[in-house]
């Protein structure tokens, strides 16, 4: 089992006003420290942007480059998003990383609200993760569809029609897809060939059922704890482990928890001790 950190559980976060965004110095240590080899790179503009400086910081923590979650608009017909993937596409080629992690931008700030697609936006987004798919593979990087809360992909009927227009794989982000009402061992049991990645996260179902119904707002399920350490929640990760394996999954699984922080800097352990209990609970089921 390949097993990679994400930022986010140290609280990092591409949301404008995501409380205390800790530095990569930190983060990057204490994910060594755990044993972690491998690393996402966070959201943009974190590491730094130049190709050349990101590999040199990741490098200098001894962790291998997993990719890049990259949030992009992808339902507009008057937008061309593949511009900006070429951009990043040539960050890999320096920095490494083997998956765009695709999020299919509102074009809002935050996750708390998003607009309805109608049918062209459907055909559009269907059109450009092909696109996006196809640009990614003649560098040899795979693109793969990151189903996310308060993005144009959310809810499980989203993820399943996706799948089935458009040849992306799928990012099996096992805490956006619970929140998106999926029973995400039936949906792996249905599409394990075509997942490419997983962000491993673990949930509070109580909370994260009140967010389709609009009890909850994601950041307020957040800030409520609607995350938890892997296996102390309600996902089945031990029935999805073991179906990826029956299907030949050699991808990543990339332990992420959601948190936000306050506006300092956290004392003592901080975050690093949930994420190693992750890490632990997760080499467990290898």
């Amino acid at each position: 089992m390949k097993i990679a950190g994400a930022p986010i559980c140290w609280g990092v976060c591409e949301v404008p006003g995501w409380g205390y965004q800790m530095a990569p110095e930190r983060v990057l240590t204490e994910m060594r420290e755990i044993g972690l080899t491998a690393t996402e790179f966070g959201p943009q503009g974190w590491l730094p942007v130049d190709a050349e400086e990101r590999a040199a910081v990741v490098r200098e923590y001894g962790l291998k480059p997993v990719g890049s979650f990259f949030l992009a608009v992808m339902h507009d017909p008057d937008f061309d998003p593949i511009g900006m993937v070429e951009q990043e596409l040539h960050a890999f080629e320096v920095a490494g990383g083997e998956f765009l992690v695709l999020a299919a931008d509102s074009g809002r700030e935050g996750y708390d609200d998003r607009p309805v697609l109608d049918e062209a936006g459907w055909q559009t987004l269907f059109t450009n993760l092909s696109r996006i798919r196809e640009a990614c593979a003649a560098k040899g990087v795979t693109a793969t569809l990151h189903p996310h809360w308060g993005t144009m992909v959310q809810n499980v009927d989203e993820v399943r029609r996706v799948l089935d227009n458009s040849t992306v794989g799928l990012c099996l982000d096992t805490g956006h897809l619970s929140a998106g009402g999926a029973d995400v061992v039936q949906l792996v049991r249905d599409y394990a060939d075509r997942v490419d990645i997983v962000h491993a996260k673990d949930i509070r179902k109580d909370l994260t059922d009140k967010l389709l119904t609009g009890e909850l707002s994601w950041s307020e399920g957040i800030k409520a704890g609607m995350f938890t350490p892997i296996g102390d929640g309600d996902i089945d990760f031990p029935t999805i482990v073991g179906l990826l394996n029956e299907a030949g999954f050699d991808g990543y699984f990339v332990l992420e928890q959601d948190i936000m922080l306050d506006e300092e800097p956290p004392a003592d352990d901080g975050p690093v001790a949930n994420a190693a209990k992750s890490f632990a609970a997760l080499q467990a089921l290898a």
